[in-house]
């Protein structure tokens, strides 16, 4: 019985009212209609023992409906034992990574620290369908959402100063991209790794919008930009998550990914996760039949 559970357990507080009705009834004693009152008592035990008066042969006659009812509740909670053909199903909540590939990053040694907090979230997430976007002046869907993260930790470590053309940092491409990439933004999650260039109104308008439909933004800062390169605001990426989200440091990254991988699992559904059971439910609450045809034949 390792690994056997209740798939609804809540059904178990309706045996506490059947428990206090076994416990009246045996205290009531076995009832005769009031003919035990007026029959003298041998002639009451001999009617009993014929079946005619109740409180006949087996004190727990009266218990029997009860025994019914009991079967039907615990086959209600539904005692379930783990199956070994359980379906494989597939996680659709897919996380994006969008790394912020414009001059001020690429050409400098914030490019490395980028590659290394991509692939410490895709260590993180293992098993969760992740994608990859590139962006500079323009957004590039470098790969769909897969959960084979060997085909990511490829593509990240070949990234150098020449993999994405163009000048220029539009974060809001990468978001908006970020969006039509999966139907369902509802089951998104944006990680945006940059160093915060490029955050203007349109980038704060495409994240509102990206928050608007369910989906969640976060901003990993990464630091070391290209000494030619002016400093971007500290508050950027601020910016970005203030419609939903949160901005994070690269050394918390390891913590990022930990969030992410629960927020996961929250989304499960119960009903799913049922699957992987086999409900001996159905089984228990038909042995409720047998109390309930044995008073049909006391009554024949």
């Amino acid at each position: 019985m390792t690994g056997a559970l209740l798939l609804r357990p809540w059904w178990l507080a309706a045996l506490l009212p059947l428990l206090a009705l076994a416990w009246w009834l045996d205290r009531r004693g076995p009832s005769a209609g009031g003919w035990e009152q007026v029959m003298p008592p041998q002639m009451l035990a001999a009617m009993q023992a014929l079946g005619v008066l109740g409180g006949g042969p087996g004190r727990w006659a009266a218990m029997r409906p009860l025994g019914a009812v009991a079967l039907l509740v615990l086959g209600l909670s539904g005692p379930a034992l783990p199956r070994a053909d359980a379906p494989v199903l597939r996680r659709t909540d897919s996380v994006l990574i969008a790394i912020d590939m414009s001059p001020s990053v690429a050409r400098g040694p914030a490019l490395a620290q980028a590659q290394q907090v991509a692939a410490a979230l895709l260590q993180g997430l293992a098993g969760r369908p992740v994608g990859l976007i590139l962006y500079s002046g323009e957004a590039y869907a470098a790969s769909a959402p897969t959960t084979d993260p060997r085909t990511l930790q490829t593509l990240i470590a070949v990234l150098d100063r020449d993999t994405v053309p163009g000048h220029g940092s539009r974060p809001a491409a990468a978001i908006g991209l970020a969006a039509r990439m999966l139907s369902d933004a509802g089951q998104v999650v944006l990680v945006l790794i940059s160093d915060g260039g490029g955050v203007d109104a349109q980038a704060v308008a495409e994240a509102g919008r990206l928050a608007d439909a369910g989906a969640r933004l976060w901003t990993v800062r990464i630091d070391g930009a290209a000494p030619e390169a002016p400093p971007p605001p500290v508050d950027a990426l601020d910016r970005l998550t203030r419609a939903g989200g949160q901005a994070v440091q690269a050394a918390d990254v390891d913590g990022l990914a930990a969030r992410l991988d629960r927020g996961g699992d929250r989304r499960r559904d119960p009903a799913l996760s049922a699957l992987g059971y086999r409900d001996l439910g159905p089984f228990l609450a038909a042995l409720a039949a047998l109390p309930l045809l044995q008073m049909l034949r006391r009554r024949a």
